[in-house]
């Protein structure tokens, strides 16, 4: 199931997972798995690939990164199978997501024996690209009567869905905000009239994919493989760049 109607989607170069991931969801439609299980799942991909840096078994590390962006589409689509959608998973996702790409880069200063200091760059860097592709994606979806379990502006703690307990979402949103906070207000900052697009093209949110997790995690892994792991931080840094390129654009198409 998309998160957008038909008429409305674009070709997402971050979500190459969805085929796979559709198939583990269906698989699981009528067990007790949960989404949230699904969600640890890629928690532990994740840290798998981290390991498998450390000992450079590079085509390993490949192989849990991109199962990792699979089961990461897989919990959302499980999900919306079985209409349990809530605000414990959105932000279980979004906070797993963060910590484990923070690690990612601690793992890559240390196996390359660079900058630390350039190695933190490249992951605001990363984290901000993530979040404009993610504001321009909420905006979009909101507008076109898509999912919207993520909010545009994520700026109080909401009511808990049916199924899943206010607690929980207290203590995961105000980890998110702890989290991405500043992400979000620097983006929004530097494109607050992005929430009143009357256009936001199929081929400026296709080249805006590219900030997606699952693309970035792709090009890490490709990056490994191929022996330019000591090019990984100063692509991420350069690549954002692209920030101010693709809001200039999408002010553009919206003069």
């Amino acid at each position: 199931m998309s998160k957008l109607p038909q008429k409305n989607q674009f070709l997402d170069l971050s979500d190459y997972g969805r085929p796979c991931a559709r198939i583990i969801a269906q698989s699981l439609k009528k067990t007790s798995f949960t989404p949230i299980h699904v969600t640890i799942a890629f928690v532990f991909s994740g840290l798998i690939a981290i390991v498998c840096i450390f000992h450079q078994y590079y085509w390993a590390t490949a192989f849990f990164l991109i199962l990792k962006s699979i089961l990461d589409a897989a919990d959302g689509e499980l999900a919306r199978i079985k209409k349990t959608p809530s605000y414990t998973g959105r932000y279980l996702d979004s906070v797993s997501d963060i910590l484990l790409n923070l690690l990612l880069m601690g793992t890559i200063w240390y196996v390359t024996d660079g900058s630390l200091g350039y190695a933190f760059l490249a992951f605001i860097g990363i984290q901000l690209q993530g979040t404009l592709y993610n504001y321009y994606y909420v905006i979009l979806r909101n507008k076109h009567n898509g999912d919207t379990t993520s909010r545009i502006f994520e700026d109080s703690t909401p009511i808990a869905l049916a199924g899943e307990k206010q607690k929980n979402v207290n203590i995961l949103f105000f980890m998110y905000k702890m989290l991405y906070g500043t992400f979000d207000k620097i983006i929004y900052r530097m494109d607050k009239d992005a929430v009143k697009s009357s256009k936001l093209p199929n081929w400026l949110m296709t080249a805006v994919s590219t900030f997606g997790l699952g693309f970035q995690l792709l090009l890490i892994a490709l990056m490994l493989v191929f022996g330019l792991k000591h090019y990984i931080v100063p692509f991420f840094i350069g690549f954002s760049f692209f920030i101010l390129i693709f809001i200039g654009i999408r002010r553009f198409v919206n003069r």
